[in-house]
């Protein structure tokens, strides 16, 4: 059974156990749809998803307007999208990457909508949805470097990474010096300078960043074999929550939402 219908699977079986449990909870609306009586079934408090996002990390997360206007992004809008199929108000709260982890841990939040990618460290600890995301890292370097085109030629060269997230593991295994950075702005800034030699992130990422801020003088020098799957992340305790979700992105990947979310930012469905 694929990983999707047994989500979805996984959603009815809860929400019959949950409806066959709750005596003392308001009944249940007439003609409402398992999708939209999400905060009925008390996966989240008040009815609130409350949502850990950066708010600047292009085209995932950003405010309109040069950082003035309203939150937006791939990642928004599709964490969005869930909260409308299961009845949610969805709630925004704005972190850097680097203590996105521990503000979830605390409760800060009940999921992290920023392109996390699953790894196997990451398993060990949170719960993830269904990817909604696929796509392969890169290294980045100054158009005019061919001293960089494999991962192996990393060796003694200075990445700029934010310390915490998957693409930094890549570049301390590839054997690179690690100048810790933010995230992928400041990143991008030092390699444009010179100061570093290159940057490995999402090849969405940098694609973007060349449409918008082109030309950038900088180049993808190699690919990674496999691409990365990035997917909304939880705690341990959210299983139900985690369910409920996949049964929604199952539902917006079926009537095109995703595929239409996609192709807005990238020009093609980068979702599966």
């Amino acid at each position: 059974m694929s990983r999707r219908l047994i989500a979805v699977a996984a959603l009815a079986l809860a929400a019959s156990a949950l409806t066959a449990c709750s005596g003392s909870t308001a009944p249940e609306e007439s003609g409402s749809s398992s999708s939209d009586s999400g905060s009925d079934f008390g996966l989240v408090k008040d009815g609130t998803l409350t949502v850990a996002t950066e708010g600047t990390y292009r085209p995932f997360s950003f405010h309109e307007d040069n950082g003035t206007g309203d939150l937006t992004g791939y990642d928004v809008e599709i964490i969005q999208a869930v909260g409308d199929k299961l009845g949610l108000t969805v709630e925004f709260q704005e972190t850097q990457w680097d203590a996105i982890f521990a503000g979830l841990d605390a409760g800060r939040f009940d999921v992290i909508a920023n392109q996390v990618t699953i790894n196997d460290e990451r398993e060990e600890n949170y719960l993830f949805s269904a990817p909604y995301t696929v796509s392969p890292g890169v290294i980045i370097v100054a158009e005019d470097d061919d001293s960089i085109t494999s991962f192996d030629d990393l060796a003694g060269k200075t990445a700029a990474q934010s310390l915490t997230s998957n693409w930094n593991d890549l570049a301390v295994e590839s054997g690179a010096t690690v100048e810790a950075v933010e995230g992928w702005a400041q990143a991008v800034a030092l390699l444009r300078q010179g100061r570093v030699d290159a940057t490995i992130n999402d090849k969405l990422t940098f694609l973007d960043y060349e449409k918008t801020d082109g030309p950038t003088g900088l180049k993808i020098a190699a690919e990674t074999d496999d691409a990365g799957e990035q997917a909304f992340t939880f705690t341990k305790d959210k299983q139900a929550l985690v369910d409920a979700v996949d049964g929604a992105l199952e539902e917006l990947r079926a009537d095109g939402t995703l595929a239409e979310i996609s192709t807005k930012y990238f020009g093609e469905d980068v979702s599966e």
